[in-house]
């Protein structure tokens, strides 16, 4: 996925409300952006870091401003952190159609947003005469308490509880599911649900794999280009 315009650069001041972030710019210049991500951003929203920013020309939008990169550092040197949540479905549908997930390679169609379950949405259904449907469920990922270990969820997810659920069913009814976490990192060695974050996830993620999904977790490559697929990344 590339950025269709060049990113600026800033200092983050502050992130409030959610979806906003008040930033300055390189010239001097403080801007609010809108920060596609709704979860906690733990250890991801401290002031002073170096943040890149996308910026839009539709006259519609409230803020012109987006939020897409962070550069962190664990004690391992800078790295960049993709925090546009927005992003996960297009990478990872991108990388399936160019054959660069082979554990979803081999489908000779792919939809994305496609109804099912109870008021569901699956980000990705995968289907091709004489297979069973596969129906893919994208997380993004991008907490890191301890440098190289990477982690999902950053806060309580009732809605990440509710598509385990859902896919079992499905598993249930003879469909393949996938659980897929995109980490959109340049740090990531390994991958590992948090669970004193969210016991409930992390219970309701074992009783999934048990039933027949699921779960690969891959890394990304990130620059102030774009951020694209790299590797898959340890599950432990």
């Amino acid at each position: 996925m590339k950025f269709p315009t060049p990113l600026l650069t800033g200092t983050l001041i502050k992130r409030y409300k959610r979806f906003l972030a008040d930033i300055r710019l390189d010239n001097g210049k403080i801007v609010t952006a809108h920060c596609a991500n709704p979860g906690s951003m733990m250890g991801l929203k401290e002031a002073g870091a170096r943040v890149w920013l996308s910026i839009s020309d539709n006259p519609k939008r409230k803020l012109k401003y987006s939020w897409e990169l962070l550069e962190i550092d664990l004690g391992c040197g800078p790295h960049l952190v993709g925090i546009n949540t927005n992003h996960p479905n297009k990478i990872v549908a991108d990388a399936i159609a160019d054959g660069r997930i082979p554990e979803l390679a081999g489908y000779n169609s792919l939809r994305r947003e496609v109804k099912y379950g109870k008021n569901s949405r699956i980000d990705i259904l995968l289907q091709d005469e004489g297979r069973p449907d596969c129906y893919v469920e994208i997380k993004n990922v991008h907490l890191m308490r301890n440098a190289g270990f990477a982690e999902f969820p950053d806060s309580v997810t009732e809605r990440g509880r509710k598509h385990l659920n859902e896919l079992s069913t499905y598993v249930q009814q003879g469909h393949r599911c996938v659980m897929f976490y995109l980490i959109q990192r340049t740090d990531a060695a390994t991958f590992s649900l948090a669970r004193d974050i969210d016991k409930e996830y992390a219970h309701t993620f074992d009783t999934a794999i048990k039933s027949g999904v699921e779960a690969y977790a891959y890394s990304c490559t990130i620059s102030s280009e774009g951020i694209d697929i790299d590797a898959p990344v340890l599950m432990i």
